[in-house]
């Protein structure tokens, strides 16, 4: 696998492929097991989202280097109607559909970088980075 790349998220196949690339990602970027299943687990959330609520878009992975520290970055971004209250989105249990409203909240707490980036109207963007 690449240390970079790019795949849709239209489908719930593709949820299971973002999975994968984050796996992929996190075990060349060396990330300890724990982590790993930290930024997997946030992925398919993410990527979930994307589908369900975004009516689909992509990931993108990427290495990540600060100093001596690696990583793996994953972006990911959707075309949907995107998120009016983005305070009200991070609050565990609030949910703009049938899920259990941890998506967003849970994957923050999984990633030690969490950039969320949405209005009306505009779609989201949703960045984390793992540190090895």
């Amino acid at each position: 696998m690449s240390a970079s790349g790019q795949i849709p998220v239209r489908t719930e196949q593709d949820v299971v492929l973002a999975r994968q690339a984050a796996r992929q990602a996190a075990v060349a970027c060396g990330l300890r097991l724990v982590d790993q299943t930290k930024l997997i687990t946030a992925a398919s959330e993410l990527a979930r989202n994307a589908v369900v609520y975004g009516g689909g878009g992509h990931m993108r992975w990427d290495a990540a280097q600060n100093g001596t520290r690696r990583g793996v970055l994953l972006e990911f971004v959707d075309d949907g109607p995107g998120i009016p209250d983005i305070e009200q989105a991070l609050t565990d249990g609030w949910t703009s559909g049938k899920g259990m409203g941890l998506g967003l909240s849970g994957s923050r707490r999984l990633v030690d970088v969490f950039e969320l980036d949405s209005a009306p109207g505009r779609g989201t963007r949703v960045t984390i980075t793992k540190w090895a």
